[in-house]
This record gives C-alpha cells, structure tokens and sequence, in this order.
C-alpha cells in the first residue's frame, strides 16, 4: 500500500485562517498594530489563482484588509517541507510586485518556512550597483525550526500549541514537546473542532513510538490529579477517534458482502475496542480501577477483566 502523502500546505492554510490574528500576535506583534482585524477577507484560490496566472505554486493566502486605515493585502507564502525553492526571496518579490501593478495597495509580505532543517532563508531582495542601490525589498520571515519551544509554553496561543511539532527540539526531548502541548490544550480549552484541528495539525508533525507513549503516561502521571485526568480525557478521545476512522477505513477496503452489518458492529466495538487499548496502558502504568473507570467510562467489571 503506497504512502498517504500529506498535504502540508493545506494543513498550514487551515491553520492560518482559524487563527490568523492569533498567528500574527504570536510572531509579528508589532505588525498587529497597523491591522484591522474587524475586516479580514481570506480571497478564494480561484482569485489567487487568477493574480498569478502561469506559476505552478502561488502565494498560499491572500487576506484583504485595512494596514494603517487603508486598504490592502497580506500576502501569506509558505514553504513547508515538500518544497524547497532556489531563489524563494525573489519569488516573493515576483508575487508582490504583480499584486501591487493590478491593484496598487498596500501589501504585507510574510514568509513562514516549516523545513525540517535550519536553512536560514533571507528575508530581503536587492538589486544594485557600486554605487547606488536600486532596490531592498523586505519581507517578514518566521523559521520554525529556528524557534526554541520552550520559549512559548507560557504563551496560551493555539497557534503556538500546533507550531511546537515544527520547532527546534532534540529527539529526546520529543515527549517532553508532546506532554507540554496536551498541557496547553488543557489551558486553553477550545470547543471539540477547534482542539481536533490543533491536534490534528501536531500529530501530523510529531507521532510518538510506543515505547515513547509510555514515557509519556508516565510523565503525565506526575502532574497534579485535575491536570492528569484532563489530560487523559483528550487522549482517550483521540484514541476513540483514532479506532473509528481505522473502522472506517476497513469498511471501504472491505467486501461487499455484509459490508452494512460490518458497519454497525464496527462502529460499537470500534470505540469499545480503543478504550479498552487505553485501559489496558492506565493498567501497566499504575492507574487504579476508579480512576480507569472514571476516565474512560468502562465499568469495572470490563476494567478488572483486563487484570491478568
């Protein structure tokens, strides 16, 4: 079975346009002051499309706002890890100028790189000569990679609750990452879709090996009892998930024979099936059976049957 290949731009889009200004506080705050955030308009690819006619890759957002009380743009371009362009600045430069001849605004220029390395992209375009300098084009840049993580656990921002699995951070300190961003999602407490998508975007980015998971059952186990259970409701739930999208996938690669019958049995022991899998690492890792049960709902006949 071939690879599921990841759309990494799309997943930054997503990010960015349900939590843009959040975004642009976190990394850019000076900038936030020039922004009217009441009027933001997100143009549609098919616009963007239109601008740039002829490029392969175009900007990745276009926002219509006011900077300074006039009229303008942002111009969003991202270079995740399945691109690396030669010449990105000029590129950046190309989109500007084209942006600014057909509607001769003022235009934003932000860059963010998701590269899995240290790159150090340029964030200006120059032209000139000995004697006179012709052009300096600018643009603001953020480097995730360059980012140290720690530096924005205190910072209760969704943006940079996702954006921790794209920083600077050791191999050994990936479960550390990993228990400080379930820690962030406690404290901010954003509805269900909104946690799915922060959640989604971070497990894209960082996906702990068993052995690893069980490193991190226990680093949760050494924070205070409302934090842990809290922490282990969101893993119960993505567990939940997680088993009934697998349901869901066997069901399309299934037989057509007694595919509506497998639905219906799939979905019930679907999610019984993933909480037992969480009750059973609770019991290797200490839990008592209150507090299984407590947390994952199953009663403690179930839980005491796990016992072996």
């Amino acid at each position: 079975m071939s690879k599921e290949r990841i759309n990494h731009d799309g997943l930054y889009k997503e990010l960015l346009n349900n939590f843009f200004e959040e975004f642009m506080i976190l990394f850019f705050p000076e900038a936030c002051e020039e922004i009217d955030f009441n009027h933001t308009v997100f143009l549609s690819q098919e616009l963007i499309r239109d601008i740039f006619k002829g490029e392969k890759k175009v900007v990745d957002l276009l926002i219509e706002t006011k900077l300074k009380g006039k009229d303008g743009f942002i111009l969003v371009y991202i270079e995740s890890q399945s691109y690396e362009q030669i010449d990105f600045n000029e590129r950046i430069f190309s989109y500007f100028t084209r942006l600014y001849d057909e509607h001769r605004k003022q235009i934003l220029p932000i860059a963010i790189f998701g590269y899995d390395k240290l790159k150090n992209e340029p964030n200006t375009f120059s032209i000139g000569f000995p004697f006179l300098e012709v052009l300096n084009f600018q643009f603001l840049k953020v480097e995730l990679k360059s980012q140290n993580w720690r530096e924005y656990l205190k910072q209760d921002n969704p943006v940079a609750a996702a954006l921790l699995s794209k920083m600077g951070y050791s191999d050994e300190e990936r479960v550390q990452v990993k228990k400080e961003f379930l820690r962030m999602l406690v404290r901010l407490e954003l509805d269900p879709v909104r946690t799915e998508l922060i959640a989604g975007f971070f497990e894209t980015y960082l996906k702990l090996t068993s052995d690893e998971e069980k490193q991190l059952y226990d680093e949760i186990k050494s924070l205070g009892r409302e934090e842990e259970e809290k922490v282990m409701q969101i893993t119960t739930s993505w567990h939940e998930k997680g088993r009934e999208e697998g349901v869901k996938k066997g069901i399309e690669v299934g037989k057509e024979e007694g595919i509506k019958e497998g639905i219906k049995v799939g979905k019930k022991e679907g999610k019984k099936e993933a909480l037992i899998e969480v009750a059973q690492s609770m019991l290797k890792d200490g839990y008592t059976v209150e507090q299984i049960e407590r947390l994952t709902k199953l009663s403690k006949e179930t839980i005491k049957n796990l016992i072996h």
